[in-house]
This record gives C-alpha cells, sequence and structure tokens, in this order.
C-alpha cells in the first residue's frame, strides 16, 4: 500500500535524481500496435516496414515503442483498415492496392498512363512533395494520417506469360486469360481482349502450370517470392498498374501522441521515405531478380513509345473513372502532380 511516508520518500527521490542532472520522463512510453500482412520471407517489400520498426524501437528518446505483428498474424490484409478505424490497431503499413475501394485517392498510384511516368520520377511521391501533400489531405478527410508513402511506388505490375501463349506486344493481349487483381488493371487490359481471371499469389503457380491463366499481371515481388518464374517465359514489360507501401494512422491517434513520440515516427518516417521503395526497387529488383531471371532464359520485352502511347490513349476511360471518384479538380491535379506537369 502506497502510504504519506512512501510518497514523500519517492518524491524526495525523484527530486534528487533531477538535480543530480538525470533527466525525467515527463510521461510513459507510447506503445503502438502495428500490422503489417507482408511475412519476412518478402524481404524486398519488408525491408522498408522492418527497418522503421527498428528505428522507432532502438530511438535514444525512448518516447514511443511499437509493437509490430507482421504476416497477417494479428488481422488479415483486408482487415486491416477496419482494425485502424476502429482502433484494433494504432499503426499499419498497407499496400496501397489494397485499399483504393475505401481510400480512392490512393487510386492515383495505380492508374494506366500515370504508373510508367511516377516510377520513373519517384522524388514526384516523397513526403516534402505536393503529391504526398494532396494524397495526406484527402486521407485526413477520412480521419487518416500518413506519414509516408515510402518515397516512390514499388517497380510496375508487368506482364508475365507462359512459353506456350506468349504476350510480347499489346496484340498479343487478346483473347488470353490473364491473373489480374485491381480494377484499374482489370479494366486497362479487357480493352485489349483480355479474359481477366482473379487469382491469389499463393495459387498463381499451380493456376499458370495448369493452364488456368496464360499470364499474370504482377509486381517482381510476387513473381520471385512465388516461384512464379519457373513457369514464366516472357516479360512483358507494359506498366499496366502500380503501387507504394504506405505508413498510416488515424489522426485520432496520431494528435493524441506526444510531441516526443511524434518526432521519434517522424523521424523513421523520413528514412521509409528514403529507403523503402529504393532499395526493394534497385537493389532488390534490379540488381538481383532480373539478372538471375534473364539467367533462366526468361525474354524480356520492352513496349515501344507507340505501344505506350496507345495503351495510355486507350485507358482515358479507366482514369475518367477514378477521376469521377475523387472529383475532377482534385483528381486531374494528383494525376498531373504524378506525372510531373505541375511545379
Amino acid at each position: 500500500m502506497t502510504n504519506r511516508r512512501n510518497f514523500l520518500g519517492s518524491a524526495a527521490a525523484l527530486g534528487g535524481l533531477a538535480m543530480a542532472g538525470v533527466p525525467l520522463r515527463a510521461h510513459a512510453a507510447e506503445m503502438l500496435t502495428a500490422v503489417s500482412y507482408l511475412p519476412p520471407s518478402y524481404a524486398d517489400l519488408a525491408y522498408g516496414s522492418q527497418g522503421f520498426v527498428d528505428r522507432v524501437n532502438q530511438a535514444a528518446s525512448g518516447a514511443v515503442t511499437i509493437d509490430y505483428h507482421d504476416s497477417a498474424r494479428l488481422v488479415s490484409a483486408d482487415e486491416q483498415l477496419p482494425a485502424l478505424r476502429s482502433g484494433t490497431v494504432d499503426f499499419m503499413f498497407h499496400t496501397t492496392s489494397y485499399v483504393t475501394r475505401s481510400l480512392p485517392i490512393l487510386g492515383v498510384l495505380g492508374l494506366p498512363g500515370v504508373v510508367g511516368p511516377l516510377y520513373e520520377n519517384p522524388e514526384r511521391l516523397r513526403r516534402d512533395g505536393p503529391l504526398f501533400a494532396l494524397i495526406e489531405s484527402e486521407l485526413a478527410k477520412q480521419g487518416l494520417t500518413c506519414l509516408s508513402l515510402g518515397g516512390g511506388i514499388m517497380e510496375p505490375e508487368w506482364i508475365w506469360s507462359i512459353e506456350r501463349a506468349p504476350i510480347t506486344s499489346l496484340a498479343d493481349i487478346q483473347g488470353k486469360k490473364i491473373r489480374l487483381v485491381s480494377f484499374e488493371a482489370s479494366a486497362a487490359l479487357e480493352h485489349f481482349g483480355a479474359a481477366p481471371v482473379r487469382v491469389p499469389s499463393s495459387e498463381l503457380y499451380i493456376a499458370l502450370e495448369r493452364g488456368t491463366v496464360d499470364a499474370a499481371v504482377a509486381n517482381i515481388s510476387t513473381i520471385n517470392g512465388r516461384s512464379v518464374q519457373e513457369r514464366i517465359k516472357y516479360a512483358y514489360r507494359l506498366p499496366v498498374t502500380g503501387f507504394a507501401i504506405g505508413a498510416f494512422m488515424t489522426t485520432r491517434r496520431w494528435q493524441a501522441l506526444p510531441e516526443d513520440a511524434q518526432a521519434s515516427l517522424i523521424e523513421a518516417a523520413e528514412w521509409f521515405d528514403e529507403e523503402s521503395a529504393r532499395v526493394a526497387n534497385e537493389e532488390w529488383f534490379e540488381q538481383r531478380y532480373w539478372p538471375a531471371f534473364r539467367e533462366m532464359g526468361i525474354e524480356v520485352i520492352e513496349p515501344s513509345d507507340a505501344e505506350l502511347a496507345e495503351f495510355d490513349a486507350i485507358n482515358a476511360d479507366v482514369r475518367q473513372i477514378w477521376l469521377d471518384e475523387v472529383g475532377a479538380e482534385v483528381g486531374q491535379r494528383a494525376i498531373d502532380l504524378a506525372l510531373g506537369e505541375e511545379a
């Protein structure tokens, strides 16, 4: 039991520490429960989120600690956003393509005709830039705070096809059964005669082996992580769609944090912004996966400028659907910023 004598003794001891120059914390360290559906085996994509967590947990200030649950061990990918909004979790790392139906402003990161230029110019998505500020302001209307979108989108999702059903041009898409996931990608390739088939990444290898699909639209991390390159003969590098990995909190939870806890998270977010997409795209995909794939005999085909222009032009209606959803003024500004057409 705490009595008056014990209390006075404790107060005196604390006062003595303060006089001796030992800093005293004004409040207990904040604990945040954070989630991601990515397992550590996806070292390319998981590098950034794990690094973010490590930087916060190892910070000298000790103002905040993250209790991190990866591999969808706490909630599934589809449950992450509802869990964040309800307060079941405090923080999430999420792939933007999973939540564009709920957070439509993030759809700009996967729009056909926008993905290629945005990937080639990652600085346009940095957290100190106007595109990020616009996205951040739109998310704030839904009570969400985005600390970073990883400093850029990941390498776009290309078209990967098997030997007996090659896709090496736009014309080859006609009549092919293609694994597609997002609305934007499905709508884009349907214009060229594709038959979209929804297949989870865990079943993609066997779907290609059995002929359930002839090809897949996927990020190279999915191809490597599921050993799909063993079934693939052609990689047609048409930037169909794309995604970023973002760090999100509810605005309510963010604003409730003490300033030193916010500062620790901002410092980690700045590192995440510099390193997450860059390391995945350069050190994993470009320097490791692509050389290995080429050595396996995968033929890599780059679309011509004329094909890219045709793909962009024909998919104007896909962009229009998105513009109608988010609002013409906001949506067009986001597209312009992603394309570098406005400072």
